[in-house]
């Protein structure tokens, strides 16, 4: 009902874009969710990150296959004991507000995010950097506390931008809402609930870029419409299309379809403060309740796969364990030894509102019901999900069961694990928000962050995913495919595979 009463206004609208697109060259993008921050160390969705990067840029970044890739660095050399890594920057590179991009800025960025007093979300991916000198205006030199191999990755992740100096001078809390960085665009107007538009940067390091005059980055929470917004052409850009309706919209002239791998991994986390959640044969049961194989039929149309392990087969190090098989009877029976014959009440919350969201929490609740599991089931606004989860500390969080997803975007295991299952990870340090707590897994992520030998760091990591799959900390559900739409004469944008985006090479023809 929603779309169709929207699609008129929106037809309209479509005319008034194509009459002012010949003379700008603006993109709107239709995206899922509100935004939560524009400070990306301090953002723990991959959607703010990813926008973000209309005006941030860091040292390096990935394209669209997770290579690493140079940008405000020109290159970097580790030193043979991998304690050291001496990075040359770009010279000639200006923030927003006229100031010279350097060493200095560097310093001041990761020393930001390095102090655990300024509690940023990001400081556990950044915490194995001991110090930072400056070499000279444009070398910069990171000693780490203990050898890393993957650390320009890290240093690749999004949230490892180049704010400007005058900005993190200034008063923290603006950092949120005035972003300053050296990227192809500057921010005109945020609301987070509402929009995001940014415009071009005139003064862009990369001469004849970017080749577009704007970009309007709009949540559109409602599946129908964001569907809408593309095929009346209001949209230029849309992600993610829903499963669903990926056969509606193919073979449409004016929609390119882009389904492509993803490194996302959607799970349901059990808050182990919870009496119930204490027990592993409860836990077990859970995993045991869902029909994943159905799962992906009713809410990902087919475009998604069952979890088979604690992380996404395409990260680095990821072992095949499973998935977990479909077993309503041996939950039953789990539930009877831990002390629930008839079940329990309890609560799912899902850290997304979008449709797709409710549909999944909708077909859990059912399948719990099956097992005596009684759930009531709240979708959360990008707001609500930080203030009631994201920003809690385990002795005062009241979730109970929390859908969510995770997107390693590192490319590798230590990213896909320790901000989510170590110790040191509970909220609000990181994202570990079913506050899963093992000895022996935090210590085998410790050494296997010390190793470069690639057999040892193997062996590490299986045993640690072998251990966390067996605990069931939550319940493993998908690895779902990245789904975009997109304008023919749209070029230079696409999704990665962790969901972000990139763009540096957009262009409306």
């Amino acid at each position: 009902m929603k779309a169709k009463a929207l699609l008129p206004i929106l037809l309209s609208g479509a005319l008034l874009a194509a009459g002012a697109q010949a003379a700008t060259k603006d993109v709107t993008v239709a995206v899922a969710s509100t935004f939560t921050t524009m400070d990306p160390y301090n953002a723990s969705d991959t959607l703010s990150q990813a926008v973000a990067k209309s005006f941030y840029e860091g040292l390096f970044t990935f394209d669209k296959n997770m290579k690493i890739v140079n940008v405000l660095a020109e290159s970097y050399e580790p030193s043979a004991d991998g304690l050291t890594y001496v990075v040359k920057l770009r010279q000639g590179v200006k923030f927003h507000d006229g100031s010279d991009f350097n060493a200095e800025a560097v310093k001041m960025n990761y020393e930001r995010v390095m102090d655990k007093k300024n509690g940023l979300k990001r400081f556990v991916l950044f915490s194995n950097i001991d110090h930072i000198d400056v070499v000279d205006p444009y070398t910069v030199k990171f000693t780490l506390k203990k050898p890393f191999s993957a650390f320009i990755n890290q240093l690749a992740h999004p949230s490892g931008v180049m704010i400007c100096p005058s900005t993190l001078k200034g008063d923290a809390s603006k950092i949120a809402f005035n972003p300053c960085g050296t990227g192809p665009f500057v921010m005109k107007d945020y609301n987070p609930s509402e929009v995001l538009r940014v415009e071009k940067n005139p003064n862009y390091w990369r001469a004849g870029y970017p080749k577009v005059d704007s970009i309007t980055w709009r949540p559109v929470v409602e599946n129908s419409t964001r569907v809408a917004m593309m095929l009346t052409g209001e949209a230029q850009y849309a992600f993610p299309i829903p499963a669903e309706q990926v056969k509606q919209i193919e073979g449409k002239g004016n929609v390119r379809l882009d389904i492509t791998p993803s490194i996302i991994m959607r799970y349901v986390e059990m808050n182990l403060t919870k009496k119930q959640f204490q027990d592993v044969r409860v836990r077990q049961a859970l995993n045991y309740a869902i029909n994943k194989e159905a799962l992906v039929k009713v809410a990902f149309a087919g475009y998604a796969d069952p979890a088979t392990g604690v992380a996404p087969m395409d990260v680095d190090y990821a072992e095949k364990l499973g998935p977990w098989p479909y077993d309503p009877k041996k939950a039953r029976e789990l539930l009877k030894e831990a002390g629930y014959p008839n079940g329990f009440e309890t609560t799912l919350w899902s850290g997304y509102n979008h449709t797709t969201a409710m549909k999944i929490i909708q077909f859990m609740q059912q399948q719990l019901r099956q097992v005596g599991i009684k759930t009531t089931v709240r979708a959360l606004e990008a707001g609500q999900r930080t203030a009631l989860v994201e920003a809690v500390p385990p002795e005062k969080s009241e979730h109970q069961l929390y859908y969510i997803g995770w997107s390693s975007s590192t490319g590798e295991m230590d990213y896909a694990i320790r901000p989510l299952l170590a110790t040191s990870s509970f909220t609000p340090n990181d994202s570990n928000e079913s506050y899963y707590s093992n000895a022996d897994v935090d210590t085998k992520l410790m050494e296997a962050l010390a190793t470069t030998d690639r057999a040892k760091k193997a062996e590490l990591y299986s045993s640690i995913q072998k251990q966390i799959w067996n605990d069931a900390p939550w319940i493993f559900l998908v690895t779902e495919k990245n789904i975009a739409g997109s304008s023919p004469n749209l070029t230079g944008f696409y999704i990665q595979p962790d969901a972000s985006f990139n763009f540096s090479e957009i262009e409306l023809k």
